[in-house]
This record gives structure tokens, C-alpha cells and sequence, in this order.
């Protein structure tokens, strides 16, 4: 098999894994993917929490991320990357309205992760696992990473690798599904829905860039230096760079890359 590969740029979301330069606020997106991840729900709780009523929050919520969208037209910056939450958060909200059920404003991620989980489980059932194939491809590379015995090491980290997104999306589910199931719990369902975010989430693309991550990467914390209309699920500040040394990922020695203890944008 060759090594050649074809770089991807740094990107938000599951791209930033295979990024030269590992940036947690592009994994989440910036600044801007930050606050379209995380307002809406922000504002549904506080609403709810002052009003009792789940209109005024459902209406609270959508009229948020309209105002993102809104934002980024006057900006000219692309909206599609937005498209995926408006629609989460469309049917989030249609959901909690018709079901006058605060709570199923948050029914919606449930499904979404349980989905997630359940596809990442098959993947590994089938000896086909999902992040080492998505690694892969973004790579450019071929698959022979399966069953060519001199990929070992790459072979064992994609495994890692996915299991920690298995353990990603069922860290969700065991904290918030109970708080969905019992009464008067949709404060405390939001504020787990928050955390459990886009936060959570740039953990695990970072420790999952660890695990794939090619000799010379560095991780870049601080300022987001891409595309200001990214979005995925902060502040511009001074940008610090560490150069992570790593072995070629082909021997036993790749072996030594961190092993973590082990959880879209949907809403």
C-alpha cells in the first residue's frame, strides 16, 4: 500500500480530525458555531423557566436561530453550514409546541444520538468502524488499513477512535434521557443539552485527532484562523501553539499515543 495521502484542510466538525493543525474552536466551529449550537436552547430554558409556558420558549428559540441566519445574509456568509440546526431546531420546536410538552424540545437530540450510537456500534460489530473509514476517506487514503497487517497500530487507534464517540453518545443519552423521562426536569435537561454540546464534543474530535494525528501536527488553541461561516454545533484571543511529536503510525512505537478514558449538530 502507498502512504501517500491527500491533506485536508482544517475544517469545523469531524474534518478537524485529519486538519494539520488541530484548532478547538474550529472543531466547534468558532465563535459563531458556538452561539448557533448552544442560544437557542440557552434562551428555550430561560423562558420557560420565567414564563412556565412552553410557547413563549418554543417561539423564543426559533426566533434565535432565525436572527443567526438573518445575521449571516446581511453578512454574506454562507448559511448552509447553519441549515442543518435551523432545521433541528425547526422540528424541535414544532415538536414541544404540538405536544405542549416542554421537554420535547429536546426529544429530537435524543433520537439523533441514539441513532448515532447505534450506527457507531454496527460499525464495529461489522469489523468496519466508522471513524477509521471517515478518517480515511478525508485523508484521501484506501481502506487496506483492515486487514493489511503492517497497519496494526492505525488499525487499533480507528478502533479506539471509535469507541470514544460510542462513549461520547452514550454519556448523552445516560444523563439525559432520565431527565427527559421524569417531571419537571427541563431545566436541568437544557443545561445537560448545553454542556453536553459542542463542549463534549471538541474533547473527543481533539483526543480522536491525538489517535490520527501524523508526525508535525501541532494543536492550536485561542484564536480560530478559519472560515468565519463554518458552523458546528470563542474568542479571538492569542494563539497558542504545542508541537505534539508523534511516530510514524506504521510501527510499534505509534502504540504510545494517548489512550483516553472514553461521548450533531443536531438538536
Amino acid at each position: 500500500m502507498s502512504n501517500t495521502e491527500t491533506p485536508v484542510p482544517g475544517k469545523g466538525g469531524l474534518a478537524s480530525v485529519v486538519a494539520d493543525d488541530f484548532s478547538v474552536w474550529e472543531a466547534v466551529g468558532g465563535v459563531r458555531g458556538l452561539i448557533e449550537a448552544v442560544l437557542p436552547s440557552i434562551l428555550f430554558v430561560v423562558v420557560f423557566t420565567i414564563t412556565g409556558e412552553t410557547v413563549p420558549a418554543v417561539l423564543t428559540a426559533v426566533g434565535t436561530f432565525a436572527l443567526c441566519l438573518i445575521i449571516r445574509l446581511i453578512q454574506r456568509i454562507d448559511i448552509t453550514p447553519a441549515l442543518s440546526g435551523a432545521i433541528g431546531v425547526l422540528i424541535s420546536a414544532v415538536w414541544a409546541w404540538r405536544s405542549g410538552e416542554a421537554g420535547n424540545y429536546f426529544a429530537m437530540g435524543l433520537w439523533t444520538n441514539g441513532a448515532y450510537l447505534a450506527g457507531l456500534l454496527i460499525s464495529i460489530i461489522v469489523r468496519w468502524p466508522i471513524i477509521g473509514v471517515a478518517v480515511s476517506l478525508l485523508k484521501g487514503r484506501d481502506q487496506s488499513w483492515r486487514n493489511d497487517p503492517q497497519q496494526a497500530a492505525r488499525k487499533r487507534r480507528y478502533y479506539l477512535a471509535t469507541w470514544l464517540w460510542v462513549g461520547m453518545f452514550a454519556l448523552r443519552l445516560t444523563v439525559q434521557l432520565p431527565l427527559y423521562l421524569a417531571e419537571d426536569q427541563v431545566e436541568a435537561l437544557g443545561i445537560a443539552r448545553v454542556l453536553m454540546g459542542p463542549f463534549l464534543f471538541g474533547i473527543v474530535a481533539w483526543f480522536t485527532w491525538i489517535l490520527c494525528r501524523e508526525p508535525g501536527q501541532q494543536i492550536v488553541v485561542g484564536e480560530d484562523t478559519g472560515d468565519p461561516g463554518q458552523s458546528s454545533d470563542g474568542n479571538g484571543g492569542v494563539a497558542e501553539s504545542q508541537g505534539l511529536a508523534a511516530n510514524n503510525e506504521d510501527t510499534p512505537a505509534a502504540d504510545d499515543a494517548p489512550q483516553p478514558d472514553g461521548n450533531n449538530t443536531a438538536r
